[in-house]
């Protein structure tokens, strides 16, 4: 049987699970069974956004309900697939459920592609799946970073290149939106290695997450929600936005004003919260699209290149943050749906991350 955790897509906190059976496989199909995978703020941000991106489209289910994409591993235990043998262990961007069938194409010794019919014109970070038998030992025994950390650190060093890119805007600060988040600490500890030119880093966190987040020692300054009124309004600023918060966007644009050089919004860690409506703004508060950059700079730099320092990153930051996160293991169903449901209501901690399993 597969069982997929399926999500109300007009009220998150709603789940159940739908078990039906295995079909049977054609031609140039695998299925695989689906080991574990990390459940962070970031799959809810792929529901908030499940319509206007697409990613309620990767595992379709029926609406008025959706399956939430998750980034874990999974073995192959069937194959009509002659390029990809069974025992096969792959990672990559996977439902919330027990299996999944895959139809691989364009496959090389380190990775193979979904073309499925559905995914063709879905964005081809999200359809490539790692083959893993040939990985370092040291990348081996990072699974669960892997699985937690990567994707969004990944967005972390693709947004941070995107700053670089643009010469920072013309920005001299760059302020950090729920710089508590991994994706936003990931971009801290990245600009704060930045070499000549680089600009002041200021997280922005609610009140309880400030020891955390200046315990990281990436900000030159950790600032709360309701101090932002106290910053220089005066300083050219960018502002990149991981909490999705429009009070919060608000306040950044009317303190800043013209000297607000970029306001892009990421994720949406404060998800319940209302989203920004300006009525005219100097700077749109435009949302940040990875993929876009990734395909740049595969033009720029060569196919591949920026995955491969975005991992180089992410392994290297995964390993500094070992102590400060606590990893935590559930399984099976019913502590699937309490994992989701605790970060649908915002109650997982930043130094606590989950890894799950519907087995």
């Amino acid at each position: 049987m597969i069982t997929q955790v399926q999500v109300r897509r007009s009220a998150f906190s709603e789940a159940r699970t739908v078990s039906t059976e295995i079909p049977e496989l054609a031609e140039g199909e695998v299925l695989v069974a689906i080991d574990k995978f990390a459940m962070t703020a970031n799959n809810v941000s792929y529901a908030l956004s499940g319509d206007m991106i697409g990613y309620w489209r990767f595992f379709p289910a029926e609406e008025p309900w959706g399956i939430v994409p998750v980034w874990g591993f999974a073995d192959v235990v069937a194959s009509r697939a002659p390029e990809v043998a069974v025992g096969e262990r792959i990672w990559g961007f996977l439902p919330l459920a027990s299996h999944v069938v895959m139809r691989p194409a364009g496959a090389t010794g380190r990775s193979f592609v979904d073309g499925a019919a559905h995914r063709t014109d879905l964005p081809a970070i999200y359809n490539t799946y790692q083959r893993t038998q040939g990985d370092p030992p040291a990348l081996t025994a990072m699974e669960d970073e892997r699985c937690l950390l990567f994707p969004l650190f990944s967005t972390s060093y693709v947004l941070y290149d995107y700053l670089v890119d643009n010469g920072f805007f013309g920005a001299r600060q760059v302020l950090v939106g729920s710089a508590s988040s991994k994706t936003g600490l990931g971009l801290t500890n990245l600009l704060s290695r930045h070499g000549e030119g680089r600009p002041r880093v200021v997280g922005l966190t609610s009140p309880g997450n400030v020891g955390f987040v200046t315990g990281l020692g990436t900000c030159d300054e950790v600032v709360t929600y309701d101090a932002i009124g106290a910053l220089d309004p005066a300083v050219p600023t960018a502002f990149v936005d991981m909490s999705g918060a429009g009070e919060v966007v608000s306040a950044i644009h009317a303190h800043f004003g013209d000297q607000l050089k970029l306001s892009c919004a990421v994720g949406a860690t404060h998800w319940g919260a209302g989203r920004y409506r300006p009525e005219t703004s100097a700077t749109p508060h435009a949302f940040f699209f990875a993929p876009a950059q990734f395909a740049k700079r595969d033009v720029d730099w060569g196919p591949g290149e920026i995955m491969r320092r975005a991992q180089t990153e992410s392994a290297r930051m995964s390993l500094e943050l070992k102590g400060a996160l606590e990893i935590r293991h559930e399984g099976g169903a019913d502590a699937v749906i309490a994992a989701w449901q605790g970060l649908v209501a915002n109650r997982i901690a930043p130094n606590a991350a989950v890894m799950a399993s519907l087995k």
